[in-house]
């Protein structure tokens, strides 16, 4: 048969298995399927009706069609409801734009496509490692080898912990947010590094360091506006470069042992500074006191003196008698005196009468032995001289 034949497509003269199948029966093989499966039993023993179509066909495939796109409506209404937990905040996007932020609890939104959320968790605390990863051991040089104001190196790690203030900012003004916490620590620290010295950062500066360095991050993260806010620094490891360690350890040895010389140098002089000072307070006392006595003595002398010669130039010889007086009363307090009667001229004025006198204090039995030991003394001739002195001042002394 040709293609152009005016009887193409005729069924009942087409046998079926020469063609393509028919649509309507196929159609209404489906719809009877389809009955089968609802429960519907009127078939109607698969005549035709007038328009082509099974008598149950095409009303029970219309009303199946919509069930179809009610539960498909239900569904696609239903997919807007959402629940925003607690420490969460939920962004609606409407076409990919920000519409608005809701609260923790249930929400709903447009269905997709017409509005989308994403959900961000504000309360859960964000770390950021900088110079190391997981553990210090595991060192990244190009983070955390830094350069100080005196011109050293030092091999810092830090950990950066954050939190989420603005959800908005966190994900739709910055690209990457958590790379730009990493980039922004490592220049606030390296900042903050370069204007210290070495020996400020490695020893009393680690708390003043951390504390510039979470100011410094703030600001700059603000700037950029990325909706973070630091909650603290931790450093975590200071020490120089590995390869410059033993140099580094014998520099801190000399100056811990040049510290310890100066305390105990310090302890020294607080000892013997104050002793010091405390003997020549007391010296200069004496002294003053010592000048203080020769001066009232010589006043004193001075004074005595010019008395004494007053009452000689009134009474001379009364003033030269008492002065004799006295000068003798002095001499003879200092001396031991002995009175022996020489008109008898008796030997015994030669003896030794002052250790006579400490024998006589001792036992008598042991007496006459010690003065049987003790020789005698030889006699001393007298001075001619010093009797005439005794004779003429005896003469001076009459009346």
């Amino acid at each position: 048969m040709a293609w152009n034949d005016p009887q193409w497509g005729n069924n009942g003269n087409r046998n079926k298995n020469s063609g393509p199948p028919d649509l309507d029966e196929l159609w209404r093989r489906i719809n009877q399927r389809l009955n089968g499966m609802f429960g519907n039993k009127n078939t109607g023993g698969g005549g035709s009706g007038g328009d082509g179509f099974s008598s149950g066909g095409l009303p029970g495939g219309g009303n199946l069609v919509g069930l179809l796109i009610g539960a498909l409506v239900v569904v696609w209404v239903a997919s807007g409801f959402y629940i925003i937990d607690a420490g969460q905040r939920g962004l609606v996007l409407r076409f990919g734009q920000y519409v608005e932020t809701t609260e923790p609890g249930p929400r709903w939104h447009l269905p997709w496509p017409i509005e989308s959320r994403e959900v961000v968790n504000v309360d859960q605390v964000r770390t950021v490692e900088v110079g190391y990863r997981t553990s210090v051991k595991s060192k990244v040089l190009k983070e955390s080898l830094m350069l100080t104001d005196d011109e050293n190196i030092i091999d810092l790690q830090f950990a950066v912990q954050y939190i989420l203030k603005d959800p908005k900012e966190f994900l739709f003004v910055n690209r990457a947010p958590e790379d730009s916490v990493l980039q922004v620590a490592e220049t606030a620290m390296r900042e903050i590094v370069g204007k210290n010295k070495m020996d400020f950062v490695l020893y009393e500066g680690r708390a003043d360091i951390a504390a510039q360095a979470k100011v410094l991050m703030q600001q700059i993260l603000d700037r950029y506006k990325t909706g973070i806010s630091i909650s603290q620094v931790t450093l975590q490891n200071i020490q120089p470069p590995e390869q410059v360690q033993a140099a580094f350890d014998d520099a801190v040895k000399a100056g811990q042992d040049r510290e310890r010389l100066k305390n105990e140098a310090e302890a020294y002089s607080n000892d013997v500074v104050p002793r010091a000072r405390g003997l020549a307070s007391r010296l200069q006392e004496e002294a003053e006191g010592y000048k203080l006595s020769v001066i009232a003595n010589a006043e004193g002398e001075a004074s005595r003196f010019v008395q004494i010669f007053t009452e000689y130039q009134k009474a001379p010889q009364v003033t030269r008698q008492r002065m004799y007086l006295d000068t003798m009363q002095t001499v003879m307090n200092n001396t031991s005196k002995v009175l022996v009667d020489q008109k008898g001229g008796n030997s015994l004025l030669y003896l030794p009468l002052d250790k006579l006198q400490q024998i006589v204090g001792q036992t008598y039995s042991g007496a006459p032995d010690v003065l049987s030991q003790q020789p005698a003394a030889a006699p001393a001739p007298m001075d001619t001289r010093s009797r005439d002195a005794l004779r003429s001042r005896e003469r001076e002394d009459r009346p």
